[in-house]
């Protein structure tokens, strides 16, 4: 039962998450609460490996998410109901678009879409950023200011984006990167 639950709801994410891997996101956190499957710090675990590792970071979180709640199978399942639904929507629109592509209904739509696509994305990385940047509950109990803030992801996030901006660095090393100095620093950990 579960393996179907899963499928079922990871195709609702591929349905309905325009956008790419990133919108997600906000799907993910919605499973985290309502079914409990994993926490939300589980989701950053899911963004931070997704995103160090070959392929789709949607499929990646999806296939990481399946296995946290059912092991392999889960795992395999999850991606599955998350790929089903773009296929089907890709094959379908790869058929209608050819015909219809100078259509000014399809254009209109197109220009609603990314809007939302960048809404879902925002929000997505809005949420990021309150799992890896600040601490509310520390800040909530102690008033202080300088506890929102986790200055030391602060500081490798605002050094990273530098390093990216001014060379032209692989992301790749960007992630190997971070992975060496939040070891060597240990930063992060309990």
């Amino acid at each position: 039962m579960i393996l179907i639950q899963l499928f079922f709801e990871f195709f609702k994410v591929g349905l309905f998450s325009i956008g790419g891997g990133l919108a997600t996101l906000p799907f993910l956190y919605d499973m985290s609460s309502r079914l409990g499957w994993f926490t939300t710090g589980d989701v950053a675990n899911m963004i931070a490996i997704a995103e160090s590792t070959p392929g789709a970071i949607g499929i990646n979180m999806s296939t990481y998410a399946g296995y946290q709640v059912a092991g392999i199978l889960g795992g395999i399942v999850a991606t599955l109901g998350l790929a089903a639904p773009c296929i089907i929507i890709i094959l379908i629109i790869a058929r209608l678009l050819t015909k219809f592509k100078d259509s000014k209904l399809v254009q209109n739509m197109f220009f609603g879409l990314r809007p939302a696509s960048l809404a879902m994305i925002v929000s997505a990385g809005i949420g990021v950023v309150k799992i890896a940047l600040v601490n509310i509950p520390l800040f909530q109990s102690s008033g202080q200011i300088l506890d929102l803030l986790i200055l030391p992801a602060l500081v490798l996030a605002a050094v990273l984006y530098m390093i990216s901006k001014k060379t032209k660095c692989s992301p790749i090393l960007l992630i190997a990167l971070s992975a060496v100095v939040g070891i060597v620093l240990q930063l992060g950990g309990a």
